[in-house]
Order: C-alpha cells, then structure tokens, then sequence
C-alpha cells in the first residue's frame, strides 16, 4: 500500500509539473486564430482588435486567418481537428449555438469539439438599407415591408451568419418573406447595400456604426433593448414595434478539445488582459459594443452560453425550416 501511494504521489508530481512545464514554455512559436468569415467583417474586426493586444502580453505573434464558408463551419471544423497544443485557436459568434440545428451533417459537435476559453463581447445588430430606401423610419419599414416584403432584397453574409440569424427574426416579427441574397462574407453584403444593389441587411454594429455614421447607408434600429452610445439617435426594435426582435451576437474564443489546462489558463488571462487595454476598449465602444467582464471572460461562462445557446435557437430555427444541408 505504501508503495502504491508513493507511486501515486510521483505520478500525480509529474502531472503537475508538466502542467507547470506547458505554462511556462508556452507560447513558444506564433498562434493562428481562425476567423471563420471573411475579411473586413465584424467577426474579423473583433479578433484583430484582441489579437493585437494578446500579441504584446503573450510574447509571440497572434496571428489571424481568415477561413470563410459555410456560415463558419469550416473554419470552426479546421480548429476542431487541430493539434490541441495552443497555436491554434478559433474566434465565432453566435453561430456556434446555430450551427448544429442549421446543419444536419455538421462534422463537429460545438460542446465535444473544444476547450473553450472565455467569452469576448456582445455585439448588438443595426437593420440598415441602401441610402435612397422610401421607408424613412422603423415605423414605415414595417409598413412598407408589409406591403412590399416579396419584391424587397435583404442581404445576409450566408446561411448560419449573424446577419441571417437576424434576417429570419425580422421577417418572423414584421410577418414577411423577402427575397434573401446570401453573400460570402458581411463585407460584400455591405458593399452592395452602400451600392444600391440590394436593399436592406441586419449586421452587427462592428461593421455598420462607421457607414451610418458616415452617410452610407440608411439605418432604422438596433436590435437590443437599450441604444447603443455611439448611436445615440437610433431607436431600439422594441421602440419601433419590434419587441421579439432582440438580438446581440457573442462571440467567443476557443481551442481544440484537450487543450492543457494550463495553456487553457495562460490564454484565458491574456485574454482578459486584452479587454481591459484602453485601445480595445475605446476602439470597441466606437464600434457600437463593450467586452465582457472578467466573469464573462471564462472557460465556464463561454461554456455555459453556448450550451444555453442552442437550446435557444433549436426551436427558432426548426419553426423557420431553414436548413443548410
């Protein structure tokens, strides 16, 4: 028995001290977060902002990779089969809870396939239309979408996106159906809006506050119960009739299942870190959102969202019947 628990003992130290080891060594080369979106997105904003701040603090370069498609299945997938040593990493949205009602093949379970980190911001959404769009309020958009929701394009970055999670509330709360055009990716979704190409999106305010601002595009409300500080004049759905138009896309980091618990804690408080550097910070509320707190930012918080998450939207989802595959 003596010789048992000795044994134990000695194999519980070099647990420990491997766990000490991977902390202290770690990182040793450049880590890659995957976005799985494109470029110039909201998604992408929110990453680079993060990514640079966790740069300075971790010592090595965090870089960002772009892999697009799928309403981010493919890059979450990338990530999913990784090696779980750290230096690859993902950042989604909302569409991780989404993901395993929208796809009935989904490759990956989104609550097996990862360790998750911490969560990261919660971004509230704008529905907004090409600039010369007749309605001039939240008001007469619903009227006028009552009337004409058949003949009126709405824009989305592509099944399983934000903007298409967003799409299928507004047409589900003004009682429509409009001609949707998937993109790939927010960014050429936008371009088309500002070009007159199609009329209207719902994307979140990372990639919509400096066009409103701007001129670009006309904006009608945001999608959460209280107004956004940067955009101070524009009403809340809820203000404009909408009340179960209530959304706000979170985001959260992620690393492949098994992932050292100790490498788990080294990026959850660089992670933190980075949410409380003033650049981010100011840089996040110009773009209409906060990051979360310290209590937010946890292997657990992310863990229990996105559990939460997805029995949310099941029901949402199968009610529209929309279904990528």
């Amino acid at each position: 028995m003596l010789f048992k628990r000795l044994a134990l003992a000695a194999f519980a130290a070099v647990l420990a001290s491997g766990s000490a080891l991977a902390q202290d060594s770690y990182p040793s080369q450049p880590i890659t977060v995957i976005v799985p979106f494109s470029a110039g997105g909201p998604t992408d904003t929110v990453t680079r902002l993060i990514a640079q701040s966790m740069s300075t603090d971790l010592g090595q370069q965090v870089l960002v990779q772009n892999v697009g498609g799928a309403g981010g299945t493919l890059g979450a997938g990338q990530v999913a089969k990784a090696k779980p040593d750290g230096y690859t990493l993902l950042l989604h949205h909302i569409g991780m809870s989404t993901a395993p009602t929208l796809y009935r093949q989904l490759e990956f379970d989104p609550l097996k396939a990862f360790s998750p980190i911490g969560l990261v911001t919660a971004v509230p959404m704008t529905i907004v239309a090409r600039k010369d769009f007749e309605p001039g309020n939240i008001a007469e958009l619903i009227e006028y979408l009552k009337k004409n929701g058949a003949d009126t394009t709405y824009a989305n970055a592509g099944i399983g996106s934000a903007s298409h999670l967003c799409g299928m509330l507004l047409q589900e709360a003004v009682g429509v159906e409009m001609v949707t055009v998937p993109y790939q990716g927010a960014a050429p979704a936008m371009t088309d809006v500002i070009g007159g190409q199609v009329d209207m999106l719902c994307d979140q305010t990372t990639n919509t506050t400096n066009q409103i601002k701007g001129g670009e595009v006309k904006a009608y409300a945001v999608t959460t119960p209280e107004r956004v500080p940067s955009l101070p004049d524009l009403p809340t759905t809820k203000e404009g009739g909408l009340p179960k138009l209530d959304i706000a896309v979170w985001h959260g980091l992620y690393g492949p299942a098994g992932l050292d618990a100790a490498v788990v804690a080294k990026l959850e408080a660089s992670l933190k870190k980075a949410l409380k550097n003033e650049t981010v910070k100011a840089r996040f509320a110009e773009l209409g959102t906060l990051p979360v707190s310290d209590d937010e930012a946890t292997p657990a918080a992310l863990s229990k969202e996105l559990s939460s998450q997805i029995d949310l939207w099941r029901p949402i989802i199968q009610a529209a019947g929309t279904y990528a595959n």
